[in-house]
């Protein structure tokens, strides 16, 4: 039966996020949340080939038209030319040298080249995302939060997510389990199920929850984070 994750639209997601999305039937893209630049919407950490330690931000000025109420969704690129440079020539700066870029750049490019056209940083978010995952082969849909009518509650919106995108099942990162109310999703008859990426300190896992997918993919190849997710998915 279809499983959901329903996250916010990151920009170059980090692994863990990039697996949670990938085990997921239907990715639904959390966008009528507050902005938050604390968070990963609009910039990712690059992590050098050789030392994933040695990192640095890549972000995409963000203008918030209403301030810090702003939505998700209505965040605006300040400079879509300038982000379009940046997200062409940082990550080609940092991944060149593996023998995996030439895959990664091709998925990128189209991105890169539609970002100088772009307004709002959640769709180039969301594009970034859609780039990695079509790289991995994922068959997933994708649908947007804001195209549904839902609660106020936190935990009974994300129910009525699910509810809306015809998911049985609710993949929850193991921060969430700590606040999530499991009442609504028994209510309408829905699993909860906990998405625990593995944790390690030498393999493709190194700081999958800090730094960019791309590291992954550059350091170990597409076909290896496709088979890590794909043992993953089976064992979730």
């Amino acid at each position: 039966m279809p499983s959901c994750a329903i996250h916010q639209p990151n920009l170059l997601p980090r692994l863990s996020t990039l697996a949670k999305l990938y085990a997921a039937d239907v990715w639904v893209v959390l966008d009528d949340v507050q902005f938050s630049r604390r968070d990963y919407q609009h910039r990712a950490r690059l992590a050098t080939l050789d030392d994933p330690q040695q990192q640095r931000w890549l972000s995409v000025e963000t203008h918030l038209p209403h301030g810090r109420a702003t939505l998700i969704r209505d965040a605006q690129l300040a400079d879509p030319q300038r982000a379009a440079r940046r997200l062409g020539q940082l990550p080609a700066q940092h991944y060149r040298a593996s023998p995996h870029w030439q895959l990664l750049q091709a998925a990128l490019k189209p991105v890169v080249h539609t970002v100088a056209e772009a307004a709002g940083t959640a769709a180039v978010a969301e594009a970034t995302t859609r780039a990695l995952l079509n790289l991995l082969g994922w068959q997933g849909a994708i649908a947007s939060s804001s195209a549904f009518v839902t609660s106020s509650d936190r935990s009974v919106r994300l129910a009525d997510l699910a509810t809306a995108v015809g998911a049985d099942t609710y993949l929850c990162g193991t921060g969430g389990l700590r606040y999530l109310d499991r009442r609504p999703f028994a209510e309408r008859q829905l699993k909860v199920r906990a998405f625990c990426p593995p944790s390690a300190s030498e393999d493709l896992w190194t700081r999958a929850a800090e730094i960019t997918a791309l590291w992954a993919l550059a350091a170990y190849g597409p076909s290896s984070v496709e088979a890590a997710f794909d043992n993953l998915r089976a064992a979730t």
